[in-house]
C-alpha cells in the first residue's frame, strides 16, 4: 500500500504526551481495483477475490447436492 506523507519526516517531532494514534499518512486507494495485468497488487485483489468466489461455489455444490466436487465432477 502506498502512502501520502502529509508532512516532512525530518519535521515531526516526538511528544509523549501526544495522541500516538494520530494518522500523519494517508492511504492511496484509488487505484486499487484496477484491472492491470502482470504481478501487481491488483492482480492480487482480484485473484482474492476470485478464490473466495470459487471457494464458496464449491461450498454451496457440496451442500446442494451432498456430494464433494470432484464426486460431482464425475472425477472420483
Amino acid at each position: 500500500m502506498r502512502y501520502i506523507i502529509e508532512e516532512p519526516l525530518h519535521t515531526l517531532k516526538v511528544n509523549p504526551m501526544v495522541d500516538t494514534q494520530k494518522t500523519i499518512a494517508t492511504p492511496v486507494a484509488a487505484d486499487r481495483n484496477a484491472w492491470k495485468f502482470g504481478f501487481t497488487s491488483q492482480a492480487e485483489l482480484w485473484n482474492g477475490r476470485f478464490a473466495m468466489i470459487g471457494f464458496v461455489a464449491a461450498l454451496a455444490t457440496e451442500y446442494a447436492t451432498s456430494k464433494g466436487v470432484l464426486a460431482f465432477l464425475g472425477l472420483m
